[in-house]
């Protein structure tokens, strides 16, 4: 699930004043909503690919496409990094590949929306983190929740899938908090773009294995590469072109919609059919996220990135 990575997500209200967003709240939500609806899209045209590549192979493909497309756009000067520089790519390459690893193995397993919506506790356990509000104490008692209804816990239940969809949320907040380090020490989204090479060249051995062992059809490579384009080359466009132009009361808006969004896409593409209860729990989880993304303090304090 990819966005602008290197993009300030906590954008001051100079940062967006005069822009032709301005006073055009409608506008600015339409776009981070198409945004959101293109990375949960994405996802769920990568699952296409999973009988043969599996959700590792479809994520390396993934990451070679994020590389090619970020090193496009960013044409990051590898050569002038310094050892510092390099340690925080590393560390940031890490935590992108781990966290879509990870995500599309529970997206196998428990399904787009629930694996999403159980991811989404990353971002906003940072930015309750970092504000720490009274407001965010009942968001974050919303949001477990939530969950509890989106799970239902049982002896059926997946508690593998569902504990691997909670390792995609913490390396999302691992991945936030590494990206505010990458962007603070190397200029612009260069550092992601770097992230994305050392990712992608070390889900390389796996895709090698992959292709060696399942030699999966050609329409499988092009079920990933469609995904990494509507996850990554989409939602970063549109949200580079909007991201510095609208308030952070949008931003959280727009942000908050995702869980929703990946249940909805998985219900009319994946055919992935939720009881009542759990879509309850689906707008639980949105509220909350609503309720501490939206909050000025909370996306200053936590500067919370979209993903790569």
């Amino acid at each position: 699930m990819f966005g602008a990575l290197g993009a300030d997500l906590s954008t001051p209200e100079n940062a967006y004043m005069g822009s032709t967003l301005e006073g055009r709240p409608g506008r600015g939500l339409a776009v981070i909503s198409t945004s959101a609806m293109s990375t949960q899209t994405g996802a769920a045209v990568g699952s296409f690919a999973f009988p043969t590549l599996g959700p590792l192979g479809v994520v390396a493909v993934r990451q070679v496409a994020a590389a090619i497309v970020l090193c496009t756009i960013a044409r990051p000067r590898l050569r002038s990094f310094t050892g510092p520089q390099w340690r925080s790519v590393a560390l940031l390459a890490f935590f992108f590949a781990a966290m879509n690893a990870a995500l599309y193995t529970a997206l196998e397993r428990i399904g787009l929306g629930t694996a999403v919506t159980i991811e989404f506790l990353g971002p906003l356990g940072v930015a309750i983190w970092s504000s720490r509000r009274p407001r965010d104490l009942v968001a974050a008692g919303l949001a477990l929740a939530g969950v509890v209804l989106l799970t239902r816990p049982s002896p059926t239940t997946d508690f593998l899938g569902i504990g691997i969809a909670v390792f995609a949320g913490v390396c999302w907040a691992g991945y936030i908090l590494t990206n505010r380090v990458v962007g603070a020490r190397v200029q612009g989204v260069q550092g992601t773009a770097a992230a994305t090479i050392l990712s992608s060249l070390g889900m390389l051995p796996v895709l090698v294995t992959i292709i060696w062992h399942a030699q999966p059809p050609i329409e499988a490579y092009l079920f990933a590469a469609v995904a990494g384009l509507l996850s990554t080359a989409v939602p970063y466009a549109l949200d580079l072109i909007v991201l510095r132009h609208i308030s952070p009361l949008i931003f959280g808006v727009g942000m908050s919609l995702n869980p929703l969004f990946a249940a909805i896409i998985g219900l009319l593409l994946l055919q992935e059919e939720l009881p009542l209860i759990a879509w309850i729990g689906v707008l639980i989880v949105v509220l909350s996220n609503g309720l501490t993304l939206t909050g000025p303090r909370s996306v200053a304090g936590a500067r919370p990135r979209r993903r790569g």
